[in-house]
C-alpha cells in the first residue's frame, strides 16, 4: 500500500513497563487518560528502546512519527497502528498543532538538533519530551525553555537515570548523608567502540563528542550525588585513534570542585570499558556499579547495605512519570533548568580542556 508515502509527500509541502513496584505517590485516584507520544527522529534509540517501551507505559501511547525517511513509515505504522494522519516529516510537523491524537511531541534527533525540533514542538502547543544531553549550548538550553514557557507547555529531560529507583536513593543520601560528609566521587562511565566511523556522534556540528553523548551521564552523577552545583572545574582530552577523532573527543578526565568542599573525579571515552558511580565519605562509602545501563543498576554500600531494587523497563518508567505530571499538572521530575545546567558545565569542561587550566563555574 502507498498511501503512507503518497502522505509523506504531502505532508511535506514542497519538499516500554512499568515498575513493578509503582510509585503510588506520583498520583491520586485513578487515571484512565493515555498521553499521546510522537516520537522526533527513528534512529536506533527511538526503534530499539523508546518504541518498545512505550508498549509497556501505563499513562503513554505512541500516536505518531516524525521522520525524514519515508522508506520507515510503512513497518512503524503497521507494528504500531499509526495512522497517515499521523505521519509528519521534518517540514510538516508544525502541523501536529491540530492533531488531538498527540499530547507530547518527543525529540529523539541529533543533539545538534535539539533545540530546533523542540522549539517547533513548543510553537506547535505540545508538551516537549527532549532526549539528553538537552542541547549543544547554555543558549540553546535557554531558547527552548523561553518557547516552553512561552507556550505554556510541559518540558521534561530524558535523564532516565533520575527516575530509578536505586539512583534516586543515591540522591536521597547526598541530603541524608547516612555515612557521613561526602569526601569525593568517583563517576566513570565509557565503552570500547571498535568502529565509530559512521556514527553522526563524531561530527562536532551535530553536538557529537563524547562528552555529550556519555560524559553527561558522568556529569549529570557527579551534582546529583553530592546534591551541589560544581564552583570551578578542570579537564583533559586526548585520543588514541588521532585518524578517526578529529573533531570530537574520544575520552574526556574532568575534575569538579564542590562549595562544601566535595571534590568530583568524572571520566568518559569511547575507548574503554567502565561504569562505576562510587561515593566515599567520612564514614563509609557506597557505589552503583554499572550505574546508568538501561537494566542491571545495583550498588551496595560499605555495611552491606544493598541498592538492587528492581525494576522492568527505565525508559517505560520515566515517560510513565512524565505523562503523569501532564496529566495532574504537577512539576516534571527533570526540567528544562536541570538539563541547562549540565551543558553549561560541559561547555567550561571543553574551554578547560582547550585552554588547560582550571575555570570558576560561578
Amino acid at each position: 500500500m502507498n498511501l503512507n508515502r503518497r502522505a509523506f509527500i504531502k505532508n511535506s509541502s514542497l519538499l516500554l513497563g512499568y515498575s513493578l513496584f509503582p510509585y503510588s505517590n506520583l498520583y491520586s485516584g485513578a487515571v484512565s487518560k493515555q498521553i499521546g507520544v510522537c516520537l522526533v527522529g527513528l534512529g536506533n534509540y527511538s526503534t530499539s528502546v523508546l518504541a518498545p517501551a512505550l508498549q509497556l507505559t501505563k499513562y503513554c501511547k505512541l500516536t505518531g512519527i516524525v521522520t525524514g525517511s519515508p522508506s520507515k513509515i510503512p513497518k512503524w505504522q503497521e507494528q504500531y497502528d499509526i495512522p497517515d494522519k499521523n505521519v509528519y516529516n521534518y517540514d510538516s510537523m508544525h502541523e501536529i498543532a491540530n492533531n488531538p491524537d498527540i499530547d507530547v511531541i518527543y525529540i529523539v534527533v541529533p543533539t545538534g538538533l535539539h533545540a530546533k525540533y523542540a522549539i517547533r514542538a513548543a510553537n506547535a502547543g505540545k508538551h516537549v519530551w527532549c532526549e539528553k544531553p538537552m542541547a549543544k549550548t547554555e543558549a540553546e538550553c535557554k531558547a527552548i525553555i523561553q518557547a516552553c514557557s512561552k507556550n505554556k507547555v510541559k518540558l521534561a529531560i530524558g535523564y532516565r537515570m533520575q527516575h530509578e529507583p536505586n539512583t534516586q536513593t543515591i540522591m536521597k543520601w547526598a541530603t541524608t548523608k547516612p555515612y557521613g560528609k561526602i569526601k569525593t566521587v568517583r563517576a566513570e562511565i565509557g565503552y570500547h567502540v571498535r568502529d565509530p566511523k559512521r556514527s553522526w556522534r563524531l561530527d562536532a556540528q551535530l553536538g557529537g563528542g563524547t562528552m555529550y553523548d556519555l560524559g553527561v551521564y558522568a556529569l549529570n552523577a557527579s551534582r546529583y550525588s553530592t546534591g551541589e552545583e560544581p564552583i570551578s572545574v578542570a579537564a583533559k582530552q586526548m585520543t588514541t585513534r588521532p585518524d578517526i577523532f578529529t573533531e570530537t573527543d574520544e575520552t574526556t578526565h574532568f575534575t569538579l570542585e564542590f562549595p562544601s568542599g566535595i571534590v568530583a573525579h568524572g571520566k568518559t571515552s569511547v575507548g574503554k570499558s567502565m561504569h562505576e558511580l562510587y561515593v566515599d565519605c567520612q564514614k563509609g562509602w557506597y557505589t552503583l556499579a554499572p550505574f546508568s545501563m538501561y537494566s542491571g543498576v545495583q550498588g551496595k554500600a560499605s555495611d552491606g547495605t544493598l541498592l538492587n531494587i528492581p525494576i522492568q523497563n527505565q525508559q517505560a518508567r520515566q515517560m510513565d512519570d512524565d505523562a503523569l505530571a501532564i496529566l495532574n499538572d504537577t512539576a516534571v521530575l527533570v526540567p528544562g533548568e536541570e538539563g541547562m545546567k549540565d551543558i553549561k558545565i560541559v561547555e567550561a569542561i571543553y574551554k578547560a580542556a582547550r585552554l588547560g587550566k582550571t575555570l570558576s563555574l560561578s
